[in-house]
């Protein structure tokens, strides 16, 4: 390998109508070292270019030709019916949440963000890595929005302001260590509070992972 090129990170395909959007993310995403293997304009092209050179990831926005209501979207649900081993980010330029909730019922390799959160480039990298590796990313302004939105009945009424703030960061994809490294806490607190929360939401016994993701989705639909 050449002194100057660093290792391929993962095989992205790229789905937005605005050209220059698209490029700009192309190139970002080279830059680091994603190998960017197909662009598309509209969902029918998307999908072709996920079957043809099955990505690691695949960056979609929400809404896309013909009619830009939510043809990404259905499009990244398709690819996670047919592909699931193909990441999926899908780029919104306002917080939706319907169309967000919907997506993110979808567990592991998943991600929501806002498309002002692309020029934060570091945090925009970070999130392709984590969803490629398995993880889930949801865009800080709509877990913003679903807190401040909360139902009076809400089940997380129950949770102390410290536990609220540790399901926040879990609902952004964090995992224990990332989210004692935030709160400058140690992870054997932050697990302490993660078997609280599980608790409190009185959630059946299963795997821990899985009551994780249980507990991330109580959270995303009280609102």
């Amino acid at each position: 390998m050449d002194a100057d090129q660093q290792p391929v990170r993962g095989r992205v395909v790229l789905a937005d109508d605005d050209v220059l959007l698209r490029e700009g993310l192309a190139s970002l995403c080279e830059r680091v070292g994603y190998e960017v293997v197909g662009q598309a304009g509209d969902a029918v092209r998307l999908l072709e270019l996920v079957v043809d050179e099955h990505p690691d990831l695949a960056i979609v926005d929400i809404r896309m030709p013909p009619n830009h209501s939510t043809e990404g979207l259905k499009a990244a649900r398709t690819i996670r019916e047919r592909h699931p081993d193909t990441g999926i980010l899908v780029l919104s330029a306002f917080v939706e949440v319907e169309d967000a909730l919907e997506l993110l019922a979808g567990g592991r390799q998943v991600g929501y963000l806002l498309k002002s959160r692309v020029t934060v480039v570091d945090e925009f990298i970070e999130s392709l890595d984590r969803i490629r590796k398995g993880g889930s990313v949801v865009d800080p302004s709509l877990v913003q929005e679903l807190f401040s939105a909360r139902r009076r009945d809400d089940p997380l009424s129950f949770l102390s302001a410290r536990e609220r703030e540790v399901l926040a960061l879990m609902a952004e994809g964090r995992s224990n260590a990332g989210i004692g490294r935030r709160l400058w806490v140690t992870e054997g607190t932050i697990e302490k509070h993660v078997r609280s929360i599980l608790g409190k939401l009185h959630l059946q016994e299963d795997t821990d992972d899985h009551r994780r993701v249980l507990a991330v989705l109580t959270f995303l639909e009280s609102r």
